[in-house]
């Protein structure tokens, strides 16, 4: 059967509340990208405005792209760090204390591929407590990763992560075990 694009162009992805809310964040955005880099306060106040749930000392950085902040929650002292790219257009969430690295790419769209339509899915993403995606790495639509999991450098992860485990390549595939020593603190 052929593709139907027609049908996926004519069809309603987004209610009317949630297409004016998407309108509104896109004209506050300056307000958030161009925010001094220390403000993180200011931008945790204006994600908060648009409904994201967000912790204590939390660091959003102003490069980090976010499609829609109502969608996302972020723990204490988690951090999307700079150009991260968040298309959350369904539920994330991102536990206390895990870090989202330099343009890593959190992607929770996609489209069923086996009707002619290709209808949107927005499915949700959870990243565990402790957990680290590192640069350039990127999380499929309906993925979690686990609490403490390390998903490596250009990682492609389409599956769960198991807790306390690291995954490199593409697609991602556990390399070891993930052991944190030493000394550390707040």
């Amino acid at each position: 059967m052929p593709l139907d694009i027609a049908s996926n162009r004519a069809s309603v992805r987004y209610s009317r509340s949630e297409n004016a809310r998407r309108i509104l964040w896109a004209c506050a955005w300056p307000l958030f990208r161009l925010s001094p880099r220390p403000c993180f306060g200011w931008r945790r106040l204006l994600l908060r405005l648009f409904g994201a749930r967000i912790g204590q000392h939390v660091h959003v950085y102003p490069t980090t792209s976010i499609t829609m902040p109502w969608n996302l929650e972020l723990g204490d002292w988690a951090s999307l760090g700079e150009q991260v790219f968040v298309y959350n257009l369904g539920p994330l969430t991102i536990g206390a204390k895990a870090t989202i690295s330099l343009r890593a790419f959190l992607c929770g769209g996609s489209h069923d591929e086996t009707r002619p339509d290709l209808p949107l899915l927005r499915l949700p993403i959870q990243i565990g407590a402790e957990a680290w995606v590192c640069a350039d790495a990127f999380v499929g639509p309906g993925v979690v990763v686990g609490d403490g999991a390390v998903v490596a450098a250009r990682a492609v992860v389409v599956r769960d992560v198991p807790a306390w485990s690291v995954v490199a390549g593409n697609p991602a595939t556990v390399k070891g075990t993930r052991t944190i020593t030493g000394e550390g603190g707040e």
